[in-house]
């Protein structure tokens, strides 16, 4: 599996939509998560079927005479809760974060020492992986794998100039449970069509009364599949060849996308995901990493970001870290490289005459 090649790629997919223009967290599109690729509590999905889904199915297929294999990677966001909590009363020492000791109350925001504290919803990236291998004489029939994430609580503290604690950051994550199923069945002599279903298995107690930020709380953000051959090549299922334009006709995609990726020719990685792409993909060299939305033009978010005021700058710093960096560099960009971004001309296909 080429992983190099597929980072770059995968990571603009993974935080497609995280924070939009204005890039602030007051504007509407920013207090409501919107994402591709989510998979809500089937709890949940069961109610809004016609909008979400609790699962996504990617086919595609390989091909070779030898055993073929699949290394399978599914990524995912997980929401974490921010919450900022005032305490009663100062205190000199950090006691800990058992429950119980320290006694605050949650607000809408504090600032100390120049810094603004906020809610927000932040991410840890999550990865599970498994690989299938297609057996001796026959099929492999749908395996399941179960993979649990644990919810978590962790209080970090805010200090006061004096270096008294006076507030504390709640981070708080709701557990996950996903179940990732393959197959594997032979479709042609030396031609095979992979299966991979992800399925979110979250128990969501009264879905019938509760919020999609809640929901969401409970399901697997931007999530999409990385598919490494192993004994076999990956067949494109934008252009398969002419004998395998029917099998590739059958394979159904759920929610999901597959296409290659690394360099072109090359057939051992596919990504998989809710955002269209071409056999392919490649992000220009002249972009920065890390933009705000991916499917936008980098000269347009930056300079969007150079026209935001001190204010709004300073309500864009304290979304989270990956804010904060992208704000610096962008502040810290150089003019040539700014520049380069105006477009580069890569080639050009001169029109065919007219044999008329």
């Amino acid at each position: 599996m080429n992983l190099a090649a597929v980072e770059k790629i995968a990571k603009s997919v993974l935080y497609e939509g995280y924070f939009l223009y204005p890039y602030r967290p007051s504007p509407v599109e920013n207090r409501q998560r919107w994402n591709f690729g989510v998979l809500t509590p089937p709890s949940w999905a069961e109610i809004r079927r016609d909008a979400e889904s609790s699962m996504s199915q990617t086919q595609c297929l390989v091909r070779n005479s030898v055993l073929p294999a699949v290394e399978v990677r599914v990524r995912f966001l997980h929401l974490i809760a921010r919450s900022i909590g005032r305490l009663k009363k100062p205190l000199a020492n950090w006691p800990g974060e058992g429950p119980g000791q320290i006694a605050f109350e949650t607000v809408e925001g504090l600032e100390f020492n120049g810094r603004n504290f906020r809610p927000w919803q932040e991410v840890e990236e999550r990865e599970v992986s498994l690989r299938i291998q297609y057996g001796d004489t026959v099929d492999l029939r749908p395996v399941q794998r179960e993979f649990t994430i644990l919810a978590a609580r962790r209080m970090d503290p805010i200090r006061q100039a004096d270096g008294r604690t006076a507030g504390v950051i709640v981070r708080e994550r709701e557990g996950l449970s996903l179940t990732v199923e393959t197959a594997m069945e032979r479709c042609a002599e030396d031609v095979f069509k992979t299966t991979v279903r992800i399925f979110n298995r979250t128990r969501f107690e009264n879905a019938e009364h509760a919020s999609r930020e809640q929901a969401l709380m409970c399901s697997l953000i931007s999530a999409h599949a990385v598919l490494g051959a192993e004994n076999c090549k990956f067949v494109s299922m934008l252009d398969p060849p002419e004998e395998l334009r029917d099998p590739a006709r059958a394979c159904q995609n759920t929610g999901a996308w597959p296409v290659m990726v690394g360099e072109p020719g090359e057939h051992d990685t596919m990504l998989s995901s809710a955002i269209t792409l071409c056999d392919y993909p490649q992000i220009a060299p002249e972009s920065a990493d890390g933009p705000p939305d991916a499917a936008e033009i980098d000269e347009a978010l930056r300079l969007r970001i150079m026209t935001l005021s001190d204010d709004e700058k300073r309500e864009f710093r304290k979304i989270d870290e990956r804010a904060r960096r992208i704000l610096e560099r962008t502040d810290r960009m150089p003019l040539d490289q700014l520049i380069k971004l105006r477009g580069v001309v890569r080639s050009v296909r001169l029109p065919k005459e007219d044999a008329s």
